[in-house]
């Protein structure tokens, strides 16, 4: 197993019966925190309300971005729907395929090529594109992606509640860049991610860069913590 690959590790781990094992999550934002890798593995009666929304959203030959242990493409199977899942980690994508998964890729979407109806990105996927700039660069990809009258749909949040003070001021610094820029270093047991840049934005920056770049933009979701789902499609 590649010494890099904590996420494909644990769920690993978790299929071989390993079961309360969880994923360190450091950031440069926050304390450290923990994802429970059975919540990688839930089905569809547990998901929340808004990921059951955007699978009702699907349509079309799908792909999955950033699709983990695989519970949103095994759903979207079990609904008889056309769905491949793509993830760079090559222990997510062993999992998926020991999980059932018919229609598995392990590569980034950069290096993908192929026409698809829907392009799904749940649990903040559109944060692969790590800064505002990178979000330019997966926008104009993800148009050679999608058909005409194909969609994006994605899921993201605005953090900006995470600089608020005591008093409800928020506390900004300007020369730090967009706030919702962050850093992650992901670990379990001896493995490491190494740091990468995250991208969580806010809907009305993503509707600006949306329509910079020849889509149109609509919030289908809104959740309590500042998280929402839209639709993004061509113009």
């Amino acid at each position: 197993m590649n010494n890099n690959d904590p996420i494909g590790s644990a769920v690993l781990d978790f299929i071989a019966g390993d079961v309360n094992t969880e994923i360190t999550v450091e950031s440069n934002l926050t304390e450290d925190d923990f994802i429970p890798v059975s919540y990688l593995f839930r089905k569809e009666d547990e998901m929340p309300e808004m990921e059951l929304l955007a699978l009702d959203m699907c349509k079309g030959a799908i792909l999955d971005i950033g699709a983990g242990a695989g519970c949103h493409t095994l759903a979207l199977q079990d609904r008889n729907l056309q769905v491949t899942a793509l993830d760079i980690s090559g222990g997510a994508v062993e999992a998926m395929k020991q999980r059932g998964v018919k229609q598995v890729m392990h590569r980034s979407v950069y290096d993908l090529e192929g026409k698809f109806d829907t392009l799904l990105m749940l649990m903040n996927g559109i944060g692969i594109a790590g800064d505002l700039q990178g979000l330019e660069r997966f926008l104009e990809h993800a148009k050679t992606l999608i058909q005409p009258k194909g969609q994006i749909l994605l899921e993201s949040s605005d953090i900006l509640y995470m600089f608020e003070e005591e008093d409800g001021s928020v506390l900004l610094d300007l020369n730090a860049g967009y706030y919702g820029e962050v850093k992650y270093n992901m670990k379990y047991k001896t493995q490491e991610s190494g740091w990468f840049n995250w991208l969580f934005i806010d809907p009305e920056i993503l509707e600006d860069y949306a329509g910079k770049h020849g889509f149109d933009f609509k919030v289908l979701f809104e959740g309590e913590a500042g998280n929402y789902l839209a639709r993004l499609t061509l113009k």
